[in-house]
Formats: structure tokens, sequence, C-alpha cells
């Protein structure tokens, strides 16, 4: 009997009815596809803090689904407000027309932003926020009457998404090897990541702000009149949790001021709270031109992605005659009733409980939990800042990644939590409900996973 007909013969035997028939037709996006389906990891509903499987297995959650749950799962007033959404207004068209709470929401969002930000552009996830900033950059340009200002740049190790503009500037390898086609005139940065120099690390490490000089010798070469945007992630999340030096992102800034270089801020991790902040660029105190936002912009519950856009930018498009489109850019789905209805009632809720001041004082335990992590065979970094934390393997010789994902499985299924790893790297980013007692229990949890994986 497979691994799969004994499961579903389990589930059956105690009255699920949850588990699929079948696993083979689905192609899961960045995944062991062939080994999930010999040991799946199903998961049916959640609630709160926690996962369930079909089985009913209670799965703590770690990773805040996938960045992205930061007010935890099945939460009523979001739950009820979507209903009420689906039933009153289920789709609108986004092209020349609108509706109630697309309006509501960009209101809303200019107001948490910081000053400047008074627009705001919808997709529907930062893939699409970041595909709609590098357009919105480029062809700002154009309407400035500097169509010179084409070259974008990105850093090694970042992540912006997987679209073909977000895989460009973006600086994973393996996200890029397959496809081996890019947009031109895109370079990157170095990453700041360097375990001799910043090594366990608590919070912002001191090392790394001198890289941004690389930026000054690429516009040496390629000349500021050249150079349209520099994006980057304030944390770099889906590489490991890469924390920025300490004046790095500050220096970044003004370099890309002083030479009239846009400056995009990529907070699709950091938005929402994940820093105890409303946004990165709040935290740091530094203003970017454009932020990209999704994933916690609802609490995960619907596709949405978005970009703030400062009122300089905004208005170089106005400029033309009133019946005609600005900006030849745009989605089907762009702020969808659904997603937005989802938005409005989970800002309410952060704020009604506070949420985002709540991960700004556990940041301190949680900082402590995570480092007691130190020591333990195979760690050979760990790092955090805010609700965002990292604990980096020695790979297996010869077999890179391997032993995250033994992690990755063992914790599912013997630790019943929910991990995210990336590379060698395990990545943790709890819902910002997450009490004091269930950081113990997920540091335990994964010590244990540690102490019996190889």
């Amino acid at each position: 009997m497979s691994v799969l007909s004994s499961l579903k013969k389990a589930f059956k035997s105690d009255g699920s009815q949850n588990f699929p028939n079948d696993l083979e037709s689905l192609w899961m996006p960045f995944s062991a596809n062939k080994h999930f389906k010999k040991n799946p990891r199903i998961i049916s509903r959640a609630k709160g803090m926690y996962y369930y499987t079909p089985s009913g297995d209670q799965i703590l959650d770690g990773v805040a689904g996938l960045w992205c749950c930061n007010a935890g799962h099945s939460r009523k007033p979001i739950v009820e407000a979507i209903k009420r959404q689906a039933e009153e207004l289920d789709f609108a068209p986004a092209f020349n027309m609108g509706h109630p709470k697309s309006f509501q929401l960009s209101s809303k969002l200019s107001q948490m932003a910081p000053k400047g930000f008074n627009h705001v552009f919808f997709g529907n996830s930062g893939s699409e926020a970041v595909e709609s900033a590098l357009k919105i950059a480029l062809s700002y340009w154009r309407e400035k009457g500097q169509e010179s200002k084409k070259i974008l740049i990105g850093r090694n190790r970042g992540y912006h998404g997987t679209n073909f503009g977000g895989v460009s500037v973006g600086g994973i390898e393996k996200n890029r090897a397959q496809f081996n086609k890019f947009l031109p005139e895109v370079y990157h940065l170095s990453d700041t990541h360097n375990l001799d120099k910043n090594a366990y690390s608590k919070g912002q490490p001191n090392w790394g702000d001198e890289l941004t000089n690389e930026l000054n010798v690429m516009i040496e070469k390629h000349g500021s009149e050249n150079i349209a945007a520099v994006i980057v992630e304030p944390v770099a999340g889906s590489t490991g949790v890469l924390i920025p030096p300490k004046n790095y992102l500050n220096k970044l800034k003004k370099i890309c001021s002083d030479n009239k270089i846009l400056l995009i801020f990529d907070e699709v991790i950091t938005g929402f709270g994940r820093l105890g902040k409303s946004f990165a660029s709040e935290y740091f105190n530094i203003t970017p031109d454009l932020i990209c936002l999704a994933k916690g912009i609802n609490s995960g519950t619907v596709p949405m992605g978005a970009v703030l856009v400062q009122d300089e930018i905004y208005n170089a498009f106005m400029d033309k005659e009133e019946k005609m489109i600005d900006l030849f850019h745009g989605y089907t789905y762009s702020a969808h009733p659904l997603a937005c209805a989802a938005s409005l009632a989970a800002l309410k809720l952060y704020e009604d409980e506070g949420l985002f001041e709540r991960a700004n004082k556990l940041s301190n335990y949680w900082e402590d939990a995570i480092h007691s992590l130190k020591g333990l065979r195979n760690v050979i970094d760990i790092r955090n800042l805010g609700l965002i934390g990292a604990v980096e393997l020695e790979p297996i010789k010869g077999k890179p990644t391997k032993r995250a994902y033994n992690v990755l499985c063992e914790a599912f299924f013997n630790q019943k939590t929910l991990l995210r790893v990336t590379g060698d790297i395990v990545a943790l980013s709890p819902p910002l409900i997450i009490e004091k007692s269930q950081i113990d229990q997920l540091v335990e949890n994964l010590k244990i996973t540690l102490q019996q994986t190889e």
C-alpha cells in the first residue's frame, strides 16, 4: 500500500473528509513535488496561532503562513467582512471604474504611510507590486523627459517576486538559473551577509554600511543620468533574513537622493507590523520613493498587492489631457472588492488589538528566545529584528539545502510545527498575536528538531 493510500485510510477511519483523493494533478510552486507527494504535509483548516491537519493534529504556525497572516488565522472580523462583501459586490472592473472600498482603503493606507505618500496602485501579489513599481519608476523618468534613465539596480540575494521584472532585479541564483532571460541593463549590489564579521548579531549588525560604496562605483561607471531606480528589501526575508547593517539604508538613501535615483523599498514582508511599526521605512526613519506591499495587507486572506507612490511621482503622470489614460498598466483584479474588504478589516483589527505595538514589545523576548539556540550542533548563525528570526545551519557536505529541508519535515511531522526554510536557513516570522508561552514552545520545538536531525 502507498504512503498516500495509508494516510487516506487512516483519515477515513477517524471520520476526516478533508484529505484529497489525488495529489498528482497539482504542480506545487517552489516545492519538491516528488518528495512531497510521497510524504504529504496537508493542512485543512486554521485558527489563531495554529493550523490543523485532516487527522486533527494541531500545528504551531512559526511563519505566519508564508510571512503574511500577521493577525493569525481565520480571524472573525476579517472573515465576516469577506462574507459581507461577497454578498454585496463580488467583483468590480478596475479600468475606468471604481468601488467605494478601493478608495477607502487607499485613503487608509495613505494615512498610515510616511508623509508624501498619498497615492496607491493596487495589484494582486508582492510580485505584481514589484512589477508595478518598476514600471512606474521607468515611466516616471520618461514623463520627466529623462528617457536615458533606464538602468535598474537590485541586490545579490534579493527577492522581489517571480515575475520577469522581479527576477531580473532579484539576486537569488536558484530563482534565476532555470530561465536565463532577464530585463536588460540591470545590475546588482553585493548582499550584506558576512558570517566572519556579523555572526550571531542581535538586531542590526555593526559591519557592512561601507558596502553602499558599490552604488557610488556603479554611478561613476554608468552615470546617474542613466540610472532609474534602486530596489532593496529593508530586511531581506526570503533569502534567509538578512538584517541591514547599521547606517546601511541611510547611506543608500542619501546616495540615491544626491544622484536623483529613485529608491524602492520592497516591504512585502516588513510591512504591517513585522518590525513593530506600520512599515520598515518608519522603523528605520527613511523615506523611499516607492513602497511595495502585499502579504500582511489583509493578513494573507485574499490575494492583494499595492504600491505606495510619492506625490511627486504620481503628479508627473497627471499632466495630460484629462480623458487620456495616464498609466498603461494594471490587472483585472486590481483592488478586488473582497481583497479591499479584507484589508480594511485587517487594518482595523491590527489597530484595535495594538498588534504592531505588541510586536515591538515582544521583540526583546523573541530575540533572547531564538538566540538561546546558539551552540546547538550544525547552527552557525542566528539573527533577528522585530518579530523576524533566522537560524542558519552548516550545509551537509555536497548536499546543500538538504539539512534545512530535513528540519522542515521533521518539525512538521514530529514537533507539529510549521517552519520556513530557504537554502540551509530556518526562517521564523510568527503571527503578531503570538504569546510568550508560544514563543517558548516554538523555540523548544525547533531545538528538539535540530538535535534530532542530521
